[in-house]
């Protein structure tokens, strides 16, 4: 049986890891721009694993050379939105699409429900089984204590 020793929410890069620093935050984008990433903010109160498009912060930043204006993206939506989580997406079109390459959460709110797994039984002996996140028992914008 495999479990989370972390107890939180584990989604793209660095999940198991403690939560990463400004510093280490911009050295990332940075490792990013270097190799020609587009890079774009965004946040959602649903995270569950299947909402892959969580609402889009600003537009995505193409042809930045230097971390500090992604950063400051960050900050905006930080302040915006500081219950909500918050992930970095960087893109790169080296195949000519653009296909995401790096995705790390920056902010997470103070209260991370969690998932719970819902079993329904249906005709016969079939079980189906689905992921509910605790969360949604309250209305959008609601979901997570606000941090501060």
């Amino acid at each position: 049986m495999m479990t989370n020793p972390t107890g939180r929410l584990t989604q793209g890069q660095f999940s198991f890891l403690p939560d990463l620093t400004d510093e280490e935050i911009r050295a990332q984008i940075q490792y990013g721009l270097d190799r020609g990433y587009a890079w774009s903010v965004e946040y959602t109160d649903d995270p569950h694993p299947r909402n892959t498009y969580w609402e889009m912060h600003g537009l995505p930043m193409f042809d930045l050379q230097d971390a500090a204006g992604v950063m400051a993206e960050l900050q905006q939506c930080r302040a915006a939105f500081p219950g909500h989580y918050i992930r970095m997406m960087a893109f790169s079109s080296v195949r000519g699409v653009e296909s995401i390459t790096m995705s790390f959460i920056v902010n997470r709110p103070a209260d991370e429900p969690g998932f719970g797994l819902v079993r329904q039984e249906t005709s016969g002996r079939t079980l189906r089984y689905t992921v509910r996140g605790y969360g949604t028992d309250r209305p959008e914008g609601e979901r997570h204590a606000r941090a501060g």
